[in-house]
């Protein structure tokens, strides 16, 4: 009789435990979505609190150098400095739109160009960290139109895939009529004419923004999702980028920040603004230290697979660049090793750099064209002992 007495209260502690169970296993999915949503369980990525004579000491080195590189009132876009999450420095100027004279703020969304690769690669990522794709897998047993059964997720990762650039075949009016162009049109174009390859798979390094369309692609189809979607969903809400987003032109084109060229003539759109994956992810440089936060944290990556991100994957050439998955990176012969990604597209310039072993973010975004965000890498020898030569890269777009 007691045991009976107390069954109901049995069941429904063993019923609750079945829940958290269940709700740890899903890490946080919500039942209305797909069971492939990666989502990022919180991070709580701690480091050590900066004394205020160290702040103001590197404060007044930065403002050297931001005076030094900017003269007054010329930034059109947002330019950060932060070690252990911290911002040392931030500074913020010009007009998103220039007609309107919006002015760019610490919110407003700028179009980071190719930084936006490190965005798409880190979704790819978590697909390989969660076990729905491997790093070897072949592209086309994802996409079956894909026409090239050597190249592989990897190979489109760090650029030793040997796609031809869609910007140049997509230029040739009797391949495409300039109409608004998509990922898939991409793909079916690749399918179609099976363009041949710039050089065999994996033979060597070759930067095409191709390889970042088929990533986005590829990430649609294993999540169910689009990639707009997708990128919300498993990056930018969990991580509390607010203020990022994937353009669509239909959409976007009336609101978003506009891109303007070095003599302030507006950049317009063209057939290709709506093609993403390798561009066209808009965000801010706080909202970019949230995610490069999120990449010390073990939760975000396996510490395996977060090795295999930061390593060189190109040494056909004797020199101190190479390309890891997703990032770019400076090797030199004595140890240091610097990671960035710089952008170019119309005319937004960016620069985003992570040194990894002195927890700094370095970060800055133009909406008018200029060489000058590239420069921003030089204040890694603030923070470390980089060999860094004098006018060396500073106009290295990408």
């Amino acid at each position: 009789m007691k045991i009976l007495r107390y069954t109901p209260f049995i069941l429904l502690l063993l019923l609750t435990a079945c829940k958290q169970e269940s709700k740890a296993l899903a890490d946080n999915t919500d039942d209305n979505e797909p069971d492939t949503v990666l989502h990022i369980t919180p991070l709580n990525t701690k480091f050590a609190k900066l004394s205020d004579s160290y702040k103001n000491s590197k404060k007044t080195a930065i403002q050297h150098f931001y005076n030094k590189v900017w003269s007054k009132d010329d930034l059109s876009g947002g330019f950060l400095v932060a070690k252990n999450g911290q911002i040392i420095f931030e500074h913020y100027g010009g007009f998103a739109n220039r007609k309107e004279k919006t002015e760019i703020t610490e919110d407003t969304p700028l179009h980071l160009a190719s930084v936006s690769k490190v965005l798409t690669a880190a979704v790819i990522l978590k697909l390989v960290d969660r076990g729905k794709l491997d790093l070897d897998q072949k592209v086309n047993t994802i996409l079956p139109e894909f026409p090239y059964e050597d190249i592989s997720i990897k190979m489109l990762l760090n650029h030793r895939s040997g796609l031809p650039n869609y910007a140049y075949f997509s230029d040739d009016r009797a391949i495409w009529d300039r109409s608004m162009m998509t990922n898939q049109d991409v793909l079916n174009l690749l399918a179609e004419h099976k363009f041949a390859l710039y050089f065999k798979p994996d033979k060597k390094f070759g930067y095409c923004n191709t390889n970042y369309t088929m990533l986005a692609l590829v990430i649609e189809k294993l999540t169910g999702m689009n990639y707009r979607q997708a990128m919300k969903k498993v990056i930018f809400e969990p991580l509390g980028m607010k203020n990022t987003f994937v353009f669509d032109y239909e959409k976007d084109k009336a609101t978003a920040s506009l891109s303007y060229k070095g003599n302030g003539v507006l950049y317009d759109y063209d057939f290709l603004d709506n093609i993403y994956g390798d561009k066209n992810i808009y965000s801010t440089p706080r909202d970019m230290l949230k995610f490069d936060l999120a990449t010390y944290s073990k939760k975000f990556l396996n510490p395996k697979l977060v090795k295999q991100v930061f390593q060189g994957y190109s040494y056909e050439h004797k020199g101190e660049r190479n390309y890891g998955l997703g990032i770019r990176m400076h090797e030199w012969e004595t140890g240091e090793k610097l990671f960035y990604h710089n952008g170019w597209w119309h005319g937004n310039t960016t620069s985003y750099v992570t040194l990894k072993k002195d927890t700094v973010t370095l970060i800055a975004l133009s909406n008018r064209f200029s060489y000058k965000p590239y420069k921003i890498w030089k204040l890694s020898t603030q923070f470390g002992k980089y060999p860094i030569k004098p006018d060396k890269g500073d106009d290295g777009a990408e």
